[in-house]
């Protein structure tokens, strides 16, 4: 069972950084159109976390990164921030999941495994927070069209969410009422390893 549910965390998790990923690169966070005197001449203005994009009418497209990291608005330099950190965590996440995962041999000590993918739960946890802040804030004070980014990231972010939560529920230590095990001998029965002469 534990083993499954591994299996299905990491399938989320591997989604969920793909999709931070892209809504990290892609410009597409904010779409304005502008449509000029006559219909057939638009333009489309792409923004993203380094980037904006004009796309015209013909389908010529020219981008351009910021010029300036302190001169870009805090929201935008949060979410960059945000996004970044989310995408490490989701990575070194998933690399922990697969080396306690209980479909792997890289952790001998059993013992271990539940507390190492419950590091692993954690970490997705907070990753698909991350990621789910700055798409929410800008969701919400956009007046723009919103771009493709931010449902990416809704995405990216509740399948990671799904993926520390089911990692958190499941990975529980093995309870053991002594930490080891203790060997009873009954009185008519010696001990082994002693000789009595």
């Amino acid at each position: 069972m534990e083993s499954a549910v591994q299996m299905v965390s990491m399938a989320f998790g591997v989604i969920g950084l793909i999709g931070a990923i892209l809504c990290c690169v892609l410009p597409l966070w904010k779409v304005t159109t502008f449509i000029g005197a006559n219909i057939v001449t638009t333009q489309e203005q792409q923004e993203g976390l380094w980037m904006i994009c004009v796309t015209q009418s013909t389908g010529q497209q020219q981008c351009k990164a910021y010029d300036s990291i302190l001169a870009l608005p805090s929201d935008l330099q949060a979410a960059r921030a945000m996004v970044i950190i989310a995408c490490i965590f989701c990575g070194l996440s998933l690399l922990i999941l697969f080396f306690g995962a209980d479909f792997t041999t890289c952790v001998q000590n059993e013992d271990a495994k539940p507390k190492i993918c419950l590091v692993a739960g954690v970490g997705l946890l907070l990753g698909g927070l991350l990621v789910i802040i700055p798409v929410r804030w800008c969701a919400h004070f956009t007046i723009r069209e919103l771009g493709a980014c931010i449902y990416i990231g809704w995405a990216a972010g509740v399948l990671m969410i799904m993926a520390g939560g089911l990692l958190c529920c499941f990975s529980r230590p093995k309870s053991s009422s002594s930490g080891g095990t203790a060997k009873y001998y009954s009185s008519s029965a010696s001990a082994p390893g002693k000789n009595y002469v």
